[in-house]
């Protein structure tokens, strides 16, 4: 069954982290406190993937993207007030470097370890953050897009929704530089 198939790679999301409240979420921080059903989908997805890892010998990459960014991107990104009206702040991360990590993750992939119905042994299973670091505030990106567009952009700024989307990411990307070399 998975004999022949190459390497698989899969995206996930820095939601995953969820209620975190470590500063620079890490491979290893747990992410068993989803903050929405949103990133219970993304949590369960990693999940599925795991188990295709140990039942199938599928050799297996995930990422979680922290705020991909590009053209033909979102063409709106809330600026939402946080507590003590602080602005929501991210980790953006562009998409060229994205495609760079998916592309270094194919690269480096090793072989799966089924072979018709015998599996030889465990397969390759990694996670990687593919983030930029250092976070900016939303309101300083807002600023920053008026001054290279020239134009002033409506600013409506709105409570945070109770939906369970947090107020600060931050990436630890140093297992993805030290494995991919990127």
């Amino acid at each position: 069954m998975v004999e022949g198939l190459p390497a698989i790679v899969c995206a996930s999301s820095s939601s995953v982290y969820g209620l975190n409240t470590k500063i620079l979420f890490s491979e290893k921080d747990r992410t068993n406190q989803p903050a929405s059903l949103y990133v219970t989908t993304k949590k369960a997805g990693e999940e599925i993937a795991h188990t295709y890892n140990h039942i199938y010998g599928l050799s297996l990459t995930g990422f979680q993207f922290f705020t991909v960014y590009g053209p033909l991107g979102r063409p709106v990104i809330p600026v939402f007030e946080a507590a003590n009206h602080r602005t929501i702040t991210r980790d953006f991360t562009y998409i060229e470097d994205i495609v760079k990590g998916c592309l270094g993750a194919l690269d480096t992939a090793e072989k799966n370890t089924r072979s018709g119905r015998k599996k030889r042994g465990p397969a390759q299973l990694r996670v990687f953050n593919l983030g930029n670091t250092p976070p900016v505030p939303v309101s300083d990106l807002v600023g920053i897009l008026e001054g290279l567009l020239k134009v002033k952009a409506r600013r409506m700024m709105m409570k945070l929704p109770r939906n369970g989307d947090v107020s600060f990411t931050h990436a630890n990307i140093s297992l993805v530089r030290r494995s991919l070399m990127i």
